[in-house]
């Protein structure tokens, strides 16, 4: 793929500007449906160039939120702000802003290059020259050599970045995109994720990102927000999210994740009467008898069978029996789902090359891991 930005286009009178302020703010911005939020107080800022995520389920808010920026709906409180102009109440055509939804929205008649060209011409660029700023975006994902086809002719992913090339041409001071790669099959999806970013870094554009999907937030983000009940229950890196989560929904939802529930018991979390040491970060968070609850990654969990080698396998923590319930082959790795005595399920992932891989369902095995390895995070349960 070009590494050089051939797009020409003139910017947006106000993007052409001086501004070094973040590229987009929203501030206690909310909606609301007669008496029920679909969001509620989403406030943060955006640097130019961030490869922002919108993470959770359905219904959470995302798209609301998505949508209130694009101009589709107009906020019940808060405001939006996008290079330092106010923008809550503008127009959708009026806001300088890119949009990719999932379904394309292409027209079916018109060629591969006058669809691309078309968010120019609209904007009073002359036919010639909209042609030729459409043709360098078709370059750039590169599908100049199917300027001439109609949509029909291509594949899905094609399709995609025909919809992608369109909403760049104009260089937008904003792309939206809404799920845009839901219905492409996984690997054409994979695939899209990396195109996608790389063209991103390549204009320096500022992006916000819905989907439903985690494994396409953390390849694809910068920053990730994960929503819950119309808020934001958590906002940073993909790497400060799957290390640092900071509630069970979200250790839940980011990544595969053992959580053990308990009460804190003289500074450790005591879980069906075991003791778990708790992370040297976490001391002081919880009081005596508060309800908590230990995340760990199974990545990060020990197994330790009759097949294990001592100089390898190193016990981390407190040690709990169990017996393996069921063993999946990932290819590149096992996954274990232990049963363990004291009334709760581990699952452990361990790389297939590695002895533990020949234990088998069944077996008695023991897990443990290091405290500096978990979290501890408030219960979602009294």
């Amino acid at each position: 793929m070009s590494t050089t930005n051939t797009l020409t286009a003139p910017a947006a009178q106000f993007a052409a500007q001086e501004y070094d302020g973040p590229a987009l703010v929203l501030d206690g911005v909310g909606k609301r449906f007669g008496d029920a939020y679909a969001v509620r107080d989403v406030s943060f800022e955006l640097e130019q160039g961030t490869f922002l995520t919108m993470l959770g389920p359905s219904g959470s808010g995302k798209s609301t939120t998505l949508n209130m920026i694009a101009g589709f709906l107009e906020p019940t409180t808060g405001s939006i702000l996008l290079r330092g102009r106010d923008i809550t109440t503008l127009l959708p055509n009026k806001r300088d802003i890119g949009m990719v939804f999932q379904n394309y929205s292409l027209f079916p008649h018109m060629s591969v290059l006058r669809n691309v060209a078309f968010p120019l011409e609209v904007r009073g660029v002359k036919r010639r020259e909209a042609a030729a700023k459409a043709a360098a975006a078709l370059e750039l994902v590169e599908l100049g050599h199917r300027a001439k086809a109609l949509p029909k002719e291509l594949s899905g992913g094609q399709q995609q970045r025909v919809a992608l090339a369109r909403a760049i041409v104009f260089e937008p001071d904003l792309l939206l995109m809404d799920e845009p790669l839901g219905a492409l099959d996984k690997r054409l999806r994979e695939n899209m994720q990396i195109s996608i970013k790389n063209i991103a870094e390549q204009l320096n554009s500022t992006v916000v990102f819905v989907t439903h999907d985690q494994e396409e937030a953390l390849v694809m983000s910068d920053q990730i927000a994960i929503y819950n009940n119309g808020g934001i229950e958590q906002y940073g890196t993909s790497q400060d999210l799957y290390e640092n989560p900071a509630s069970v929904f979200v250790a839940d939802f980011i990544g595969e994740s053992n959580i053990l529930r308990g009460t804190m018991r003289q500074g450790a979390l005591e879980v069906e009467g075991q003791a778990f040491p708790i992370p040297s970060r976490s001391v002081g968070r919880f009081a005596e008898s508060e309800r908590a609850a230990i995340v760990v990654r199974p990545e990060q969990v020990t197994l330790r069978s009759r097949h294990s080698r001592p100089d390898t396998a190193l016990v981390k923590g407190p040690e709990v029996q169990g017996t393996v319930r069921e063993v999946i082959y990932l290819g590149t790795a096992y996954r274990f789902y232990v049963a363990c005595d004291l009334g709760f399920e581990i699952e452990v992932r361990v790389r297939r090359h590695l002895p533990e891989g020949q234990t088998r369902k069944g077996e008695r095995v023991s897990v443990s891991w290091s405290p500096d390895d978990m979290s501890l995070v408030p219960s979602d349960q009294n």
